[in-house]
């Protein structure tokens, strides 16, 4: 007696732990105070964020109305160029370029070009200038004020725009766009040279919002043209926007003159210029203050109403979930549950969550309850089923090795059987899976030698045991003498329903002529015997002279679930 007390302690220790894991209840004050906060804070995080956005909205209403303004006077001064590299091209088709007529092909591109704010200028292979039509033709020129880009032309082959530069002819800020004349030995390059003071209007052509500048840069960061508002000069660096490591769709934020702008950038494909926008800071973040002294109001409004409501709330919480504490101790015990309409829709919701998990239990130890029954009353019947396979594999055992393996599989087809029983319970299994998984386990490799077809028929219990003795008997047979005996054999099995009947053929073929025997076994005494007298089917057997055919014809109600009794209540055995 002494040592059972030590014994006793030890018990009851982890009970005692297990209840200390468990928080202590909390009164319905607790709930209320948390119901408060749980809606102030939302309330509070939304009034938060929907201040940002409505922030950010108007951020992006001006980022995308700058934007566009942004790109279309990229396009505008785009569009100059292109339309110059267009001027070119149909200048070096001119006949008396072509001919090195270089006195009429001044005069004619001066005419094509009066009105443009273009000059032309033709280079050599040296880049001295042929003509250039600020001057008249014949003056003295010298060599192109821009060599570099001259240069890069020849060496590229393709058309190519300039950055800014002084140009020492004309004495103003020019830019160039060069032409190589590949078919041209003397004029090797034309040049249309235009004023960077031209560029301007295309910056004031589209209307930026209020508060921001632009200007037109080269690759150099140098200022091409610029709003009139910003005061900068051709020529001018632009200490912004310094590398192209930068998205230009991004907003970046940058220090001009020291003052704090936002930036916004256009790039151009052709020329490598980029048109830059920029505003304070300031005109971009528009005052707070009287968006903050809305959201206070409003705070303190969704406070008074959510104390209220919280009130309400947490006196019908606490009523529902005292319910649910009862519907789940009635659960637990096992006892019907039933759903019931409480005022808070998830709460009502968790109670048919209950009511369902309460039927399902019931129904669930019901199958329980059945299939113990159906297992106890079908281990019986197993019981004497493997007797009599144990009494007929003696019959046509040879030896006691070759009687094990024929008994053992024979089991193995009877588990198989059972297993796919137990899987699908009361609702029956299915002969497509009987079959297939009693002829798996001897089906040749290549599956186009085995075809199964019919429709979907759920067979009862004892109809599935004897269907998968069946097949495993016919699947045996199969190898040893049939379809799966050689190389090129087929099995074909179809069933279908006729006048209240299935209708189950099964057929091998084979490439030569099955030797007949009058011998009877286990398989041919499962086939005649319990197939026909357990389950009232019609069982015939033909030879044919490429394979034998066994048919099968039973009542629907031998084999349908629906039409089996349930299996009675076992009494104690006397």
């Amino acid at each position: 007696m002494a040592g059972a007390a030590p014994e006793s302690l030890d018990t009851s220790a982890p009970a005692r732990h297990e209840r200390r894991r468990w928080p202590r209840s909390q009164p319905v004050f607790f709930y209320l105070v948390a119901l408060v906060l749980v809606i102030l804070i939302p309330a509070l995080v939304l009034s938060l964020t929907l201040l940002s956005r409505n922030n950010r909205a108007q951020e992006d209403v001006v980022r995308g109305l700058t934007n566009a303004t942004v790109q279309a006077i990229g396009h505008s001064v785009e569009r100059e160029i292109a339309g110059m590299v267009t001027t070119l091209r149909v200048l070096s088709t001119s006949q008396e370029l072509t001919e090195n007529q270089y006195a009429e092909f001044h005069d004619r591109a001066r005419v094509a070009l009066a009105g443009t704010g273009a000059y032309l200028i033709a280079l050599d292979g040296v880049l001295d200038q042929l003509l250039n039509t600020r001057l008249p033709y014949g003056e003295p020129l010298g060599p192109v004020s821009n060599p570099g880009s001259a240069t890069e032309t020849l060496e590229r082959g393709l058309a190519t725009v300039s950055g800014l530069f002084f140009d020492q002819t004309a004495q103003r800020w020019v830019f160039n766009v060069l032409l190589p004349v590949p078919d041209n030995r003397q004029a090797m390059l034309l040049v249309l040279t235009q004023n960077a003071a031209n560029l301007a209007r295309a910056l004031q052509s589209r209307q930026l919002p209020a508060g921001w500048h632009a200007a037109l840069i080269d690759g150099a960061n140098m200022v091409i043209a610029a709003t009139p508002d910003t005061g900068m000069a051709a020529g001018t660096v632009l200490p912004m926007r310094q590398t192209l490591d930068q998205s230009p769709d991004a907003w970046q934020r940058e220090r001009l003159d020291g003052e704090m702008v936002v930036t916004s950038e256009w790039r151009s494909g052709l020329s490598g210029w980029r048109v830059i926008a920029w505003a304070s800071v300031d005109t971009v973040e528009r005052p707070l203050g009287e968006t903050l002294f809305w959201l206070a109001a409003w705070s303190v409004i969704i406070a008074g109403l959510a104390g209220l409501l919280a009130l309400l709330i947490a006196q019908r919480v606490g009523w529902s979930v005292r319910g649910l504490r009862r519907d789940a101790q009635r659960l637990g015990r096992g006892e019907a549950v039933k759903a019931k309409a409480y005022p808070v829709a998830e709460i009502a919701e968790v109670s048919r969550a209950l009511a369902e998990a309460s039927a399902q239990r019931q129904s669930a130890e019901s199958e329980v309850r059945f299939l113990m029954r159906e297992l106890a009353h079908r281990s019986k019947n197993q019981m004497t089923v493997i007797a009599a396979m144990a009494k007929q594999t003696a019959r046509g055992a040879e030896d006691v090795e070759g009687y094990v393996q024929a008994f053992e599989r024979r089991i193995l087809g009877l588990a198989r059987s059972t297993d796919l029983l137990l899987a699908h319970g009361r609702a029956g299994v299915l002969l497509g899976e009987i079959m297939e998984s009693q002829i798996a386990a001897f089906s040749p490799p290549d599956p186009a030698r085995v075809s199964l077809a019919g429709p979907t028929i759920r067979l009862n219990a004892q109809a599935a045991q004897i269907m998968g003795m069946a097949a495993h008997e016919l699947s045996t047979n199969a190898v040893k003498y049939g379809a799966f005996a050689g190389d090129s054999g087929t099995l074909s099995v179809l069933w279908r329903i006729v006048d209240d009947r299935l209708d189950f053929v099964w057929r091998e073929t084979v490439p030569q002529r099955l030797p007949a025997t009058e011998r009877s076994g286990f398989g041919t005494t499962v086939l005649k015997s319990m197939v026909g007298r357990a389950l009232g089917a019609e069982v015939e057997r033909v030879c044919h002279d490429d394979g034998i055919e066994w048919r099968f014809s039973i009542p629907l109600q031998a084999i349908d679930p629906a039409y089996a009794p349930a299996p009675a209540e076992e009494g104690p055995e006397e």
